[in-house]
């Protein structure tokens, strides 16, 4: 097993194998239109973190799926960051996990039964941790490693937390630090070392939790998490969405402090400079932002942090939800305002 390398087997790790966001678009604008129920209060039309349909007047069920590509070489490390980004999605949404069905495509004739035992081990050990079963899934035998999760959550309809209702005036904050993909991207070229790769998976297997609490405070509007087109990508979809502009203060943004290191040489994945050629016309970074910030606003972050927009006088109670589940890197990045959909970095 210590011979395997997983990522060898990628032509892009983590949420770095999305789909650029131009592309994305054009292919979603190309589908047809399909049924859209009534009761279907969160469908595909606003890039939302996840679906969701109401079964009654108290309850809604919330269902996403997510899966990539190894974004390490451990096999169980792997398991565990694709089912914490996966269950991500369900915490977005103000709802609580409940089950989860495992999405699996492996190469049968190049990787041995024990490292697929310990991929699956390692995404069943996070769903231990957020309290729901695996109970069921689907396999296939493909060129690349593929893992992930179909995740299933309840939520009162009235608190669901969609990405485009935030408000002119809206404080946001983001609960993990940027810098995810400049550390896998370090990684794969053999800079990572032993306490970065640590910083890591600190990051990347830190279920947000905050989520489901956050949706009881009346002063949070929105909520996303961030994850493969970056900061400025998913803060976009919340701007369109809102139809509002954001204002972002680059002094405050969180960055993993090795990322920024990492950032500041060059090192980067693919995946940004997609993001950028996706939306950058919509990113303005006023003078004096240092040139690297441009790699760590759109770097993908698997498994990334929360982004939630909230009322000035709700940011006592968000912060207190945060630090009461233990996120203490919490940050307040900037605020929404009036205006066409855009972002300026000041």
């Amino acid at each position: 097993m210590e011979s395997i390398r997983l990522t060898q087997f990628s032509h892009g790790g983590g949420c770095g194998c999305k789909i650029a966001p131009a592309v994305l678009a054009d292919l979603l604008a190309r589908s047809p239109a399909g049924i859209v129920p009534s009761q279907l209060l969160v469908g595909a039309d606003t890039a939302d973190d996840a679906a969701v349909y109401r079964l009654n007047e108290r309850q809604a069920i919330v269902a996403t799926t997510d899966f990539f590509t190894p974004i390490v070489d451990d096999p169980f490390d792997f398991g565990r960051i694709a089912a914490t980004n996966a269950i991500s999605d369900v915490y977005a949404m103000g709802a609580t996990p409940i089950m989860a069905l495992a999405v699996v495509g492996m190469p049968l004739d190049k990787l041995p039964a024990e490292v697929i035992g310990r991929i699956l081990e390692g995404g069943a050990s996070v769903c231990r941790d957020a309290g729901i079963p695996i109970a069921g899934g689907h396999s296939i035998d493909v060129l690349e490693p593929i893992y992930g999760l179909v995740a299933l959550g309840v939520v009162d309809p009235e608190r669901v937390r969609r990405n485009d209702a935030a408000r002119a005036g809206d404080r946001l904050l983001l609960g993990k630090p940027l810098g995810v993909g400049v550390l896998s991207a370090a990684l794969k070229q053999g800079r990572l070392d032993g306490d970065g790769y640590r910083e890591m998976l600190r990051h990347t297997t830190r279920l947000n939790t905050p989520g489901p609490r956050l949706a009881q405070i009346d002063g949070v509007h929105a909520m996303t998490d961030v994850t493969g087109f970056g900061l400025a990508g998913h803060l976009l979809e919340v701007c369109r969405g809102s139809r509002l502009a954001a204002e972002l203060d680059a002094a405050a943004l969180p960055l993993i402090a090795a990322a920024e290191g990492f950032a500041r040489d060059g090192i980067a994945t693919g995946a940004s400079a997609r993001n950028w050629s996706g939306y950058g016309g919509q990113v303005e970074l006023r003078a004096g932002v240092p040139a690297h910030l441009r790699t760590l606003l759109t770097d993908p972050q698997t498994s990334g942090g929360l982004l939630v927009t909230c009322a000035a006088d709700a940011l006592a109670a968000v912060r207190a939800v945060f630090a009461d589940e233990g996120f203490d890197e919490l940050a307040e990045i900037g605020r929404l305002v009036a205006g066409a959909p855009a972002i300026v970095v000041g």
